[in-house]
């Protein structure tokens, strides 16, 4: 029996602030104190709170250390593992009040919270199937294979009102019976763990964090279409989630909780991962099946729906990770308890990757209907540096920006469409004043140009014109004719293309275009871009009034734009400034200034 339980984030984020050192100095230093068999160390997966990485979370205090550095551990194992002193200095410090310190929970960023999904990252050792199981793991498959029929299951999913996570929100139980409806010598589940919006990182934090309630799920689902074989199609990108899949694949598989005759039910299911090369087309269903046939990542028309005719040619059910995490819970707490939660079309919980202009970075979990301004303000701590909201982004290259004038609108499928966005996998990009509207769609088309798979012709050819002409306005070429190219470019797209890619990369573009069309007027009538961010648009000015003559400048500038003695106002020529903005950083006096 251990007195103290110290757990330390493995997920990628804190991996990459050093977690794996810290764990390293940490055993080092238990050993030197001789506190290896009184103390249990367990590397876990994502906390949530990225931005405080590494994170390490000692119970039963539950005290919350933060940026956690090797040489902060023979403090905290000396002090407060051995002497029972919480090192205060060290904690993330929203939980120090005074002498008390806090629970996490009681948090701004944790407090309105709620955990479905994500329940057991940060909890237990993803690496160990007995941690799974001592957390109710696997009950909800024994219960269906020995309690409900598979039409029964596929019912309680209905009547839980779960949505796909994935971004189009279609009903999960509708998909499942129509799958099980179409009778195959074969059917197959298979998982959307590809993951291509840039921003996104939930579905990773999940297969870190907590991979046997993906691989309890699919065998769930499998027993309710009648599929024996299920297959994980996850981004090579993600080495901590695909050797963290192996491991608890391997362990399910030795405990009989896949393959042959699964809980002596006579029902058999196995699971095996296919790596993704990154293609972002391959979070479409048709093209994902398509790969994982060992083909180049295209989407298929539709009809005939992938229930009906998928994985090689038979019918088969795709839901991404989160929609699959939601699952064992629904079985054990009912479709009641489920349904309570989110607002009357949007049930249940999101998970969303807050990332952007924002003080809380990261991971975070929510009942559908939270308002964006909760989101923002609340949960995310505000922006930084005292500027102003601007604009959310969510949905990544498929979904739209969501205006400050819009900040209290509730977050689920049906408000974000209207105005404009989609719930796409729950990438939330937060902007502040310094945003340019014009830029970020810009930078979204950039990157639907690259990902299109090219075999439809408004996808192929029509993304690219998009994006001409936006550079064309970014560069202060543009005409006022050219927003209505834009528009008209953008209904034909969406109209004519061939799959989820090339359908909704406008969205971007026309969400912009309705709530920051000022901008876009601005960049072509005035040749202004009023964030100071498109470099064509700005120049650099020092305000002689404020110049003490430093010579700063000067020195830091690399194309030797400025020019002045010292103590005397210098000045910049702007032929030779290649606006890089590193005499704005280095001024001290403000003298230095966008036009």
């Amino acid at each position: 029996m251990f007195r103290s339980h110290v757990l330390v984030c493995g997920g990628t984020g804190c991996t990459s602030s050093g977690s794996e050192a810290i764990l390293s100095a940490l055993q080092a230093e238990l050993g030197k104190k001789g506190l290896t068999e009184e103390v249990k160390v367990i590397k876990t997966g994502c906390f949530g709170l990225c931005a405080l990485g590494p994170i390490m979370i000692v119970y039963p205090e539950g005290s919350f250390y933060s940026m956690v550095k090797p040489e902060d551990i023979p403090e905290i194992v000396e002090e407060h593992l051995l002497k029972g002193r919480i090192v205060k200095r060290l904690l993330y410090q929203e939980t120090v009040e005074g002498d008390d310190v806090k629970s996490l929970n009681e948090t701004q960023f944790y407090k309105k919270q709620l955990r479905v999904a994500l329940r057991n990252c940060g909890v237990i050792n993803p690496e160990n199937i007995d941690e799974y199981i001592a957390f109710e793991g696997y009950e909800a498959l024994g219960k269906c294979l020995t309690e409900y029929t598979p039409d029964q299951v596929i019912q309680i999913v209905k009547d839980s009102g779960l949505r796909g996570r994935g971004g189009g929100g279609f009903p999960t139980g509708v998909k499942w019976s129509l799958a099980r409806a179409n009778d195959a010598d074969q059917k197959y589940v298979c998982c959307n763990a590809d993951e291509g919006d840039p921003g996104a990182f939930m579905d990773r934090s999940i297969l870190e964090g907590d991979p046997h309630a993906l691989i309890e799920a699919m065998a769930i689902a499998g027993y309710a279409i009648g599929a024996t074989q299920g297959y994980i199609y996850v981004r090579a990108e993600y080495p901590i989630a695909v050797k963290r899949l192996e491991i608890a694949i391997g362990q399910a598989r030795d405990y009989g909780l896949l393959g042959k005759n699964i809980f002596d039910s006579g029902f058999d299911f196995d699971l095996d991962i296919r790596l993704g090369a990154g293609a972002f087309v391959c979070g479409e269903e048709t093209a994902l099946m398509t790969s994982i046939e060992g083909h180049r990542g295209e989407p298929r028309p539709r009809p005939p729906f992938p229930a009906q005719k998928g994985l090689f040619g038979k019918p088969t059910i795709l839901n991404n990770v989160e929609t699959y995490a939601n699952i064992p819970q629904i079985i054990l707490k009912g479709a009641d308890w489920f349904a309570s939660m989110g607002t009357e079309k949007s049930k249940g919980t999101k998970v969303f990757a807050l990332g952007g202009k924002i003080h809380n970075t990261g991971l975070v979990e929510i009942p559908m209907g939270t308002t964006l301004r909760e989101i923002v303000e609340e949960i995310g701590g505000g922006i930084p540096n005292g500027k102003k909201f601007k604009a959310a982004q969510t949905g990544g290259p498929s979904g739209g920006c969501i205006p400050a004038s819009l900040i209290d609108t509730p977050i689920d499928y049906d408000n974000l469409i209207k105005i404009g966005s989609m719930m796409g996998s729950g990438g939330l990009i937060v902007m502040d004043e310094d945003t340019c509207m014009v830029d970020i769609a810009k930078f979204f088309l950039e990157f639907t140009v690259d990902e299109s798979c090219g075999k439809c012709t408004p996808c192929r050819i029509g993304t690219k014109r998009l994006l001409e002409l936006l550079t064309k306005i970014t560069h202060g070429q543009g005409e006022m004719e050219d927003i209505d190219r834009l528009e008209e470019l953008c209904y034909y797209i969406k109209e004519n293309s061939l799959c989820g890619l090339g359908q909704t990369a406008p969205n971007p573009v026309l969400s912009t275009l309705r709530y920051f069309r000022n901008e876009y007027e601005a960049h072509i009538n005035e040749k202004k871009c009023p964030a100071g961010v498109c470099k064509s648009l700005l120049s650099f000015e020092i305000l002689p009034e404020k110049c003490k003559g430093c010579t700063l400048c000067a020195k830091i500038c690399p194309a030797g734009a400025i020019t002045g003695t010292v103590k005397q106002p210098h000045v910049i020529d702007k032929a030779k400034c290649v606006k890089c903005g590193a005499c704005i950083e280095k001024c001290r006096f403000g003298a230095i200034v966008k036009k």
